[in-house]
């Protein structure tokens, strides 16, 4: 079989024809999943292993990654136009749902009848349903350049910075593994081959990763579309019912991070580069001059950010990490859950620290799936279970556009010690 070439795969991504063509063609009942010619059992059920070795901090990574994806206007236009992740409820019941497909596959050998097959199945056939019904309401379609953006959620934070993870390799050709993995998956979900962003060496695949956050994910989260803080804050309330130390604000600022978003600035390195950075485009000016984020960042090749008002940094501002606007921003709950990241980071790099954090994280998603008390709850007893088969419930919530959550009240000193504990 001829791959198609890694220039193939980049401009095809950025074309026209990567939005216009759908995720599927086909009617629902006539969908089938099929392996690729390529596909290579034992070096798949390693990539399986390899996530469920860092369990818990590659559970991180996707959800750090999926409110990347949450960013990409294209992306966010059909999520909420399907009216099923607008509420703190409908969004526990969308994502708790897509987690707990994901694990399907890492738990399942992937042949006909298993229970990964058949969530790749209802998957597939869900994101048909949703593509069509968006395109009847005006919202856009889940298209094939979609699908491969979708795909750098679960995968490109771990490619691109393992070592903010803790996530190393283990065994001689895990990455190798982790990338082919990713590449079945995609391709059983519908992603074709000139599309799928995970190619047959793991070093293209970092680097396509690496285009792709340069130039559309950096700049989507820089401008990010209006709703996407609605999406992002409803996503982590709902998901915060299986996990406490869920937080919107701690959430977005490190995926900012991660992305390289000018300004969201975690450590001193990260502050020196910007500090440089601003010098630079300054060329000797006055420190009082701003300086517009999108000069630092790539243009994105795609016709679809939104036109927002410029965001001006100024060097005086970023003398010292404490002092950038961003972080002074947070509250102290998501500044100490920030902080609770290194502290956990610097165990988990450990081979013991590592067990004990996955073992814990296991229970968790087990208390999650079977006894989820904080979601019964809040939601009742029987809203409270998720069943990966059937699709959402739907709401009738107006999401709030971007700038209600910039202009929030501070919380009060209650609240914000209460947050710091739930």
């Amino acid at each position: 079989m001829k791959f198609a070439t890694f220039e193939e795969v980049i401009d095809g991504l950025f074309s026209k024809d990567a939005y216009e063509q759908p995720c599927d063609t086909d009617n629902v009942e006539d969908l089938e999943i099929e392996l690729p010619e390529w596909f290579d059992e034992k070096k798949y059920n390693q990539g399986r292993r390899f996530q469920k070795d860092f369990f818990f901090m590659q559970s991180i990574s996707m959800i750090l990654g999926l409110i990347a994806v949450l960013a990409i206007p294209t992306i966010l236009s059909v999520l909420v136009g399907t009216r099923r992740s607008n509420s703190q409820y409908t969004a526990f019941k969308r994502y708790w749902s897509t987690y707990s497909h994901v694990n399907s596959w890492f738990d399942h050998d992937l042949k006909p009848g298993s229970l990964s097959w058949r969530s790749l199945q209802t998957i597939r056939s869900h994101h048909l349903v949703a593509s069509r019904a968006s395109k009847i309401k005006g919202h856009g379609t889940v298209s094939q350049r979609d699908m491969a953006f979708t795909l750098f959620g679960f995968i490109g934070f771990t490619l691109l910075k393992p070592n903010r993870l803790g996530i190393r390799a283990l065994q001689p050709g895990d990455w190798e593994a982790f990338n082919h993995f990713w590449g079945v998956i995609g391709h059983a979900l519908g992603l074709e081959d000139r599309y799928n962003i995970c190619r047959k060496k793991y070093d293209e695949t970092k680097e396509i990763c690496r285009i792709l956050q340069d130039k559309v994910f950096t700049p989507c989260l820089t401008s990010p579309p209006d709703y996407f803080e609605h999406a992002a804050h409803v996503m982590a309330s709902g998901l915060n019912t299986i996990h406490p130390a869920i937080d919107h604000d701690a959430l977005v600022y490190l995926t900012k991070n991660l992305s390289n978003v000018p300004g969201y600035v975690y450590t001193e390195e990260d502050r020196l580069s910007l500090e440089t950075k601003l010098q630079k485009q300054l060329n000797g000016l006055n420190n009082d001059a701003g300086v517009n984020a999108t000069n630092l960042i790539e243009k994105c090749p795609i016709d679809f950010l939104p036109n927002s008002s410029p965001i001006i940094l100024y060097a005086k501002d970023y003398k010292t990490l404490d002092d950038s606007p961003q972080y002074k921003r947070l509250s102290l709950s998501s500044k100490l859950k920030i902080a609770a990241h290194d502290l956990i980071l610097s165990l988990y790099i450990t081979n013991i620290g590592r067990v004990i954090l996955n073992l814990q994280f296991y229970w968790t998603v087990f208390i999650g799936t079977y006894l989820p008390y904080v979601a019964m709850w809040r939601f009742g007893i029987r809203q409270a279970y998720v069943s990966i088969f059937k699709m959402g419930p739907t709401d009738n919530v107006v999401p709030l556009p971007n700038s209600k959550y910039y202009n929030r009240e501070p919380k009060s000193w209650f609240k914000e010690i209460w947050d710091c504990f739930w």
